[in-house]
C-alpha cells in the first residue's frame, strides 16, 4: 500500500488524540464519584449543596495535566439530558410584543390589533416571516396608511422618519428584532449562569427567533420555567465606597473571627465535654457561650486585629470597587451574607449583588466581585423602561464605548443620579447582576451619555444590547419542553449500554462465523472505529444521547459494509487463481468506488439530519455521521494494513468458514422477468396504505401536532383504558393514553392548555395529571418525563421534516446523475426511496394501535425515515455500481440488458445478504434493549433495512432496465433483444 508509513502515523495521531480526550470523561466521571461519595451519609441520603461545595472547591484547581475541574468538565464526553436526566427548554421571543413596543400608542388602532392577529393565524398557511405577514395583513385592513406613521415614534427617533418608505420601515423592524432576538439569548445565557448548572448547552437556533436551554442534572423544572420566562429586568443604582462601609466591613471581621474561635473551641473534646445549660439556648460549647459574652474591648489588641482581618481576607478578597470572594467560595459568603446579624452591621438600604462575570486572581483562581448597591425601601435609582436606544462605538481615542438615548422622564432622573454621583459608579444591573459600574465624571443633563472603559468590542456590543433589553416589552414563551427525571435516565444509561455490547459482540461472532480468520481482522477494524468515534466526538465536544447510542451502534452495522465490499471483491480474485497478495491488493482497488459512492449518499443523508433535526434526531445524526467517516477510514485503511502485516508474514487464509463456502455462489436468480410481478405487489401495498392514510390516517405525535405528553410509572401493571377514562373527564379533552415500555408505565398525550403561556399553565397541567393518576387506587405513579411542544413549534417541526425529505430526495437524485451519468439511474433510485417512504408509512397506518409500541409520526419517525433513505441509497447505489461495470465491460456485448443486469443483481447478493444481516442482527437488539424510548425508531429503521433491499434489488434495478430498453428502442441500429433469460456467464469482478 502506498503511503503505508504516513497511514501508519496518521492513526497513531488519532489514536494518541482520541485517548488524550476521552481521558478527560475519566478524570471528570471519577471527580464526580468522589463528590458523591463525599455527600453520601450512611443512610445513603445524597446532601446535593455537600455534593455542590465539593465540586466548587475544586473548580478552579489543577487536578489533570495542568487543566483545572471546569477545563476537564468542558472537555468531557458529555451526557444527553436522556442519560443523565434534566431539562430541555426553547424560548421564543414574541414578535407581537416588540411590535407594539415600538409601535406605542399606535398599537392601540384596530387595524394594528387585527392584523397581529391574522399575522398570528396564518402561521400554519404562510412560511413567511411574521414581519412580512404582518404588513400584509396591515395594509389589507389599512390600505392608505404608511408604514411610518404607525413606526415614527420617539423610541425609533433616527433610524426612520415619518417620510420614510415601507421598505425602509420593514428592514428596521426585521433589524430590531434581530436585535431583540440576541439580546433573549444574552438574557438567557446569563440567567443560566446564575443558575449554576454544570455544562449547560444555550444556543440561537438559526433563522429562527428562538432560543435553545438544555439543563442537565435539573431536577426542579419549576424553578427554571420561572428564570426563563418574562422580559428582563434591567436597573441602574448607587453604588456605596468601601470607606463608607468600612465600620460594617470591621464589624463583619470581628463576627467572623469570633466564628472562627468558636469553631475552634467547639471542636475541642473538652470543650464539647464541659457543655453547660448555654448549649441548649444557643446551639454553642460552654467556651463559645462565654466567647459570646466577651466585650468589644477584649478584641481591640493587635492580635485580635490581626485575627479579625485574617477572618475578613480568608474568605474576601480586596477589590477596587469593594470585596471579592473566590468563585469556589461563594456559596459559603452567601450564606454568611444573609445572617441577621451580618446584616444588621450594613445600611438597611444596601443590597448585595455579585458581578456577572468574574476575573482572574492568583492561582488562576476565579474571583466575583462583590458590589454593596443602594436601594431606597429596595428600588433602585431608575429602571431600563426608559432607555430609548443604545448603540457600540468608538470614543475620540478609537477606544470601545457605549452610547445611550433616554426618554424625557429617563433624562430627568439620569441629570438627578449622575449629579450627586460625579467621581461615584453606577451600577447598571439585570437581573441581579452587575453587568458594569462606571465612574461618573459629570452631571449629565440631556440622558445621552457613554460609557468607556477598558472594554473589548465584543463587550461594548453586549452591553449595548443589554441596555436596550429595557426598550422593548419582549417577554419570552416556552414553546417546547422536555423534562427527564434522573430515574428514567440511568435507566437509558443502562439500556444503552447493555444494548450496544449485545449488538457489539453480536456483529463481531457473526463476522468471524462467516469470514474466518478475515472476519477477525474486520473485528479489530470495527473496534478501533468505535474507539475513534468516541474519541471524535469527545474532541468535538459533542453530547452522547441515547439515540446517539443508537446511531453507533448502526454506525458499526453499516461499517461492515465496507469490510464486506472488500472481502467480497478479494473473494472474487481469488477465484480467478491470483496468488494471495495480489488478490487483496486488486479486491481493495476494485471495491473502492462502491464503497466511497455508497457512503457519500449515507453521508449527504446523515447531514441533513444533522441541519434540519433536533433532539433524538440530532443526537443520532451527530453519531452517525463521525461514524460513517471513521468507518471508512478505518475499513479503507486499518483493515488493508492488518491484512498486509499477514501477507509479510506468508500467512494466507481463506475469507469463508466450512459453513459459509458455498453460500451465494453461481447464483441464477431470475430478477428482470419477474420485475411486473413485484411492481403489482407493490402498487397493492401502497392502494392499501393509501386507503388507510384517507380512512384511518396517522397517529402525529406532539411534535407535528402540539400538546404535552407524561410518561407515568405506576407500581402495578395499570389499565390504558380505564386510565383514558379517568384522564378524560379530569382533563376535560380527549387524551391520548398508551403503554410505553411496559405494563406498569403508560404514555399520556393532551392537547389540555397548550396554547396558555402563561408560567403556571405547566404547573396546572402537571397537578391535573397527577390528579388523575392518583384515582387508580392502590397503585401509586408518579411522573418521570413529560414533554411540551407549543402549536408554532410543531409548524415548524412539520415543516422542517417535509424539507429535510424532499432535500434528501433532491441530493441523492444529484449526486447519483453526476456519477452515473444516465437520468434512468438517478429516476430509478428516487423512485425505490419514494416507494420505501409510502409503504413505511403504510405499515405505520395499519398498525397504530396494535402494536405493543409507539408508531406515532414524529421527528424520531423522520430521522428514521431519513436513515432508512440513507441505508437504502448505500443498497441501490453498490447495485449500480455493479451494474454500471458489467454493462461497461466488453464481455458483456451481444447480451441483452435483461439478462445483464440479472448477472450483476446475482454478483451482490453475497454483499447485500450479509450486510443487511448484520444490519439486521443490530436493530432487533437495539429493539429488544435499547429501551422504550426509541423502540419506534428502531423498529421504523428495521423495516427501512427490509423494504430498502427489497426495493433495490425488485423496483430500482427493474426500473433502470424499462428506462434504459427505452433509450435503446429509439435507436434502431442499437436495438437489444430482450430475453429476459439469467445468463450464468463470467462475472465482472468488484
Amino acid at each position: 500500500m502506498a503511503n503505508r508509513n504516513g497511514i501508519l502515523g496518521l492513526t497513531i495521531v488519532i489514536a494518541l488524540i482520541s485517548v488524550y480526550y476521552l481521558s478527560f470523561t475519566f478524570v471528570s466521571r471519577n471527580i464526580k464519584s468522589k463528590a458523591l461519595t463525599f455527600a453520601t451519609d450512611a443512610k445513603g441520603d445524597v446532601d446535593q449543596s455537600k455534593k455542590q461545595r465539593y465540586i466548587d472547591s475544586l473548580w478552579r484547581e489543577d487536578v489533570y495535566l495542568g487543566h483545572t475541574l471546569q477545563e476537564v468538565t468542558e472537555r468531557e464526553l458529555n451526557l444527553g439530558l436522556d442519560l443523565q436526566g434534566g431539562m430541555h427548554v426553547v424560548l421564543e421571543v414574541s414578535p407581537a410584543d416588540i411590535l407594539k413596543g415600538m409601535a406605542g400608542g399606535n398599537a392601540r388602532s384596530a387595524a394594528f390589533q387585527s392584523a397581529l392577529k391574522t399575522a398570528a393565524e396564518d402561521k400554519a398557511a404562510s412560511n413567511k416571516t411574521f414581519i412580512n405577514r404582518f404588513v400584509s395583513a396591515y395594509k389589507a385592513a389599512a390600505p392608505n396608511t404608511s408604514l411610518a406613521s404607525v413606526f415614527a415614534t420617539s423610541t425609533n427617533r433616527g433610524k426612520i422618519s415619518s417620510n420614510s418608505s415601507d421598505g425602509d420601515v420593514i428592514k428596521m423592524l426585521n433589524t430590531e428584532i434581530d436585535g431583540s432576538i440576541d439580546r433573549a439569548f444574552q438574557i438567557t445565557q446569563a440567567r443560566i449562569d446564575k443558575f449554576g448548572v454544570t455544562n449547560p448547552n444555550i444556543q440561537r437556533l438559526p433563522g429562527q427567533n428562538r432560543v435553545l436551554v438544555e439543563l442537565p442534572g435539573v431536577d426542579n423544572p419549576e424553578r427554571v420555567r420561572r428564570l426563563l420566562s418574562g422580559a428582563a429586568r434591567l436597573e441602574f443604582a448607587e453604588v456605596y465606597l468601601t470607606n463608607e462601609v468600612a465600620p460594617a466591613l470591621d464589624g463583619l471581621g470581628k463576627y467572623l473571627a469570633k466564628q472562627d474561635e468558636i469553631k475552634k473551641a467547639t471542636a475541642k473534646p473538652s470543650a464539647t465535654a464541659a457543655a453547660t445549660d448555654t448549649t441548649k439556648k444557643t446551639g454553642l460549647g460552654g467556651l463559645a457561650a462565654q466567647l459570646e459574652q466577651k466585650s468589644d474591648s477584649t478584641v481591640s489588641d493587635s492580635s485580635a486585629l490581626a485575627a479579625q482581618s485574617a477572618a475578613l481576607t480568608s474568605l474576601f478578597v480586596p477589590m477596587p470597587q469593594g470585596l471579592g470572594v473566590y468563585l469556589k467560595d461563594t456559596a459559603r459568603a452567601n450564606e454568611i451574607l444573609t445572617r441577621p446579624e451580618v446584616r444588621s452591621l450594613f445600611p438597611a438600604d444596601l443590597v448585595f449583588m455579585w458581578d456577572r462575570k468574574g476575573t482572574e486572581g492568583a492561582n488562576n483562581q476565579l474571583i466575583l466581585p462583590l458590589y454593596f448597591i443602594k436601594k431606597a425601601n429596595g428600588e433602585p435609582a431608575m429602571e431600563g423602561d426608559v432607555i430609548v436606544d443604545a448603540t457600540h462605538d468608538y470614543d475620540e481615542r478609537g477606544r470601545p464605548e457605549v452610547t445611550m438615548r433616554m426618554n424625557g422622564e429617563g433624562a430627568r432622573k439620569w441629570r438627578s443620579l449622575t449629579a450627586r454621583s460625579i467621581n461615584r459608579p453606577v451600577a447598571i444591573i439585570i437581573d441581579n447582576l452587575v453587568y458594569t459600574a462606571p465612574t461618573v465624571q459629570g452631571e449629565i443633563p440631556n440622558g445621552n451619555s457613554s460609557i468607556t472603559g477598558n472594554f473589548t468590542v465584543e463587550e461594548t456590543k453586549d452591553m449595548s444590547n443589554v441596555l436596550k433589553a429595557g426598550k422593548l416589552p419582549a417577554p419570552t414563551h416556552i414553546v417546547e419542553e422536555a423534562v427527564v427525571g434522573s430515574s428514567l435516565g440511568a435507566e437509558a444509561i443502562r439500556d444503552g449500554i447493555l444494548s450496544s455490547i449485545v449488538g457489539l459482540v453480536i456483529v463481531l461472532v457473526f463476522m468471524v462465523a462467516y469470514y474466518n480468520k478475515a472476519g477477525w481482522i474486520a473485528d479489530i477494524a470495527l473496534l478501533i472505529n468505535l474507539f475513534f468515534l468516541l474519541g471524535v466526538m469527545a474532541s468535538l465536544g459533542a453530547v452522547l444521547t441515547l439515540s446517539g447510542i443508537a446511531g453507533i451502534v448502526l454506525s458499526i452495522g453499516m461499517a461492515v459494509d465496507a469490510n464486506v465490499l472488500i472481502y467480497e471483491g478479494i473473494k472474487a480474485e481469488l477465484a480467478d487463481g491470483k496468488p494471495f497478495g495480489q488478490a487483496v491488493q486488486d479486491g481493495f482497488k476494485h471495491s473502492l468506488t462502491a464503497i466511497i459512492d455508497s457512503n457519500v449518499t449515507t453521508l449527504l443523508t446523515g447531514i441533513i439530519l444533522y441541519t434540519f433535526g433536533t433532539g433524538l434526531v440530532l443526537g443520532f445524526a451527530t453519531t452517525l455521521v463521525i461514524g460513517l467517516i471513521t468507518s471508512l477510514f478505518t475499513a479503507i485503511f486499518i483493515t488493508r494494513l492488518l491484512l498486509e502485516n499477514q501477507i509479510k508474514k506468508g500467512k494466507v487464509f481463506n475469507f469463508y468458514t466450512g459453513l459459509t463456502k458455498n453460500w451465494f455462489q453461481d447464483n441464477h436468480f431470475d430478477f428482470v422477468s419477474q420485475r411486473r410481478r413485484f411492481y403489482i405487489i407493490s402498487s397493492i401495498i401502497i392502494a392499501i396504505g393509501v386507503g388507510s392514510f384517507i380512512f384511518k390516517g396517522f397517529g402525529l405525535g406532539i411534535d407535528f401536532k402540539g400538546g404535552r405528553s407524561y410518561v407515568v410509572r405506576f407500581e402495578n401493571s395499570v389499565d390504558a383504558d380505564d386510565l383514558r377514562s379517568i384522564m378524560d373527564t379530569e382533563l376535560g379533552s380527549t387524551t391520548e393514553v398508551k403503554t410505553f415500555g411496559g405494563l406498569d408505565q403508560v404514555k399520556i398525550t393532551t392537547p389540555y392548555l397548550i396554547d396558555v403561556t402563561t408560567p403556571d399553565a405547566d404547573q396546572k397541567a402537571e397537578a391535573k395529571i397527577l390528579s388523575g393518576i392518583s384515582k387508580i387506587k392502590g397503585n401509586p405513579a408518579k411522573i418521570v418525563s413529560s414533554n411540551k411542544v407549543g402549536p408554532t413549534m410543531a409548524y415548524d417541526t412539520l415543516l422542517s421534516a417535509v424539507y429535510a425529505i424532499l432535500l434528501a430526495l433532491a441530493a441523492n437524485f444529484i449526486y447519483i446523475l453526476i456519477r452515473f451519468k444516465r437520468v434512468a439511474f438517478s429516476y430509478g433510485a428516487v423512485v425505490s426511496l419514494a416507494h420505501d417512504v409510502v409503504i413505511i408509512l403504510a405499515i405505520f397506518s395499519l398498525f397504530n394501535g396494535w402494536l405493543p409500541w409507539s408508531l406515532d409520526i414524529d421527528q424520531a419517525f423522520i430521522g428514521a425515515i431519513l436513515t432508512m433513505i440513507g441505508y437504502s441509497m448505500n443498497d441501490t447505489v453498490v447495485i449500480y455500481d455493479r451494474i454500471r461495470d458489467y454493462l461497461n465491460d466488453e464481455r458483456s456485448r451481444g447480451q441483452s440488458m435483461s439478462t445483464v443486469i440479472n448477472n450483476a443483481l446475482n454478483s451482490t447478493l453475497s454483499r447485500t445478504a450479509v450486510t443487511g444481516i448484520s444490519v439486521i442482527l443490530v436493530l432487533v437488539v437495539l429493539m429488544i434493549f435499547g429501551g422504550a424510548v426509541i423502540r419506534g425508531f428502531t423498529f421504523c429503521m428495521l423495516l427501512g433495512v427490509i423494504v430498502g433491499t427489497y426495493s433495490s434489488l425488485f423496483v430500482a434495478a427493474p426500473i433502470v432496465v424499462d428506462l434504459l430498453q427505452r433509450e435503446k428502442s429509439k435507436e434502431p441500429a442499437l436495438t437489444v433483444a430482450d430475453t429476459a433469460a439469467p445468463v450464468a456467464g463470467k462475472k465482472i469482478k468488484a
